[in-house]
């Protein structure tokens, strides 16, 4: 069976919230995702192929993942 946790590094990215000022409402119409905001953190949940997709939108607008 496979470690939960490795699946959910594959299945969501975890950043401050205001990384994402201007960006979450592109985000969720551009890429098969949902945005869920706790405290000053957001999670972005997907399709391990989205959160790819996410995670090279986020670089290339300067939202650089641990």
């Amino acid at each position: 069976m496979p470690d939960p946790s490795r699946l959910r590094e594959s299945t969501e990215i975890v950043v401050p919230c205001d990384a994402l000022d201007g960006m979450r409402d592109e985000l969720e119409s551009e890429f098969v995702v949902t945005v869920f905001t706790a405290n000053t953190h957001c999670r972005i949940i997907g399709s391990p192929v989205e959160i790819k997709a996410v995670n090279d939108y986020l670089a290339r607008h300067g939202v650089f993942l641990p």
